[in-house]
């Protein structure tokens, strides 16, 4: 299993190859992921990184829970406004 996540990537991409992260991400503040809808949408256009800024959620706090739950994470000191 690849247990890398990129932050940098869309979060559709990231939520195709890791599904499971889903929960997760939505109990952190992403709710609009809950929604399909806005998952292929917005998803595909947004980074976790980004994500991160527009629900004022702490990058370390993300990637914490992240490696805590066994991923390994890289892209969070890129900046990709």
């Amino acid at each position: 299993m690849n247990n890398i996540i990129d932050l940098t990537l869309p979060v559709s991409d990231t939520l195709k190859q890791h599904p499971e992260l889903l929960d997760l991400l939505v109990q952190l503040g992403f709710k609009p992921l809950g929604n399909p809808a806005m998952r292929e949408t917005v998803g595909r256009l947004v980074s976790l990184n980004k994500g991160c800024d527009m629900i004022h959620l702490s990058k370390e706090k993300l990637i914490q829970e992240l490696e805590w739950n066994g991923y390994m994470v890289k892209g969070a000191e890129t900046n990709d406004d």
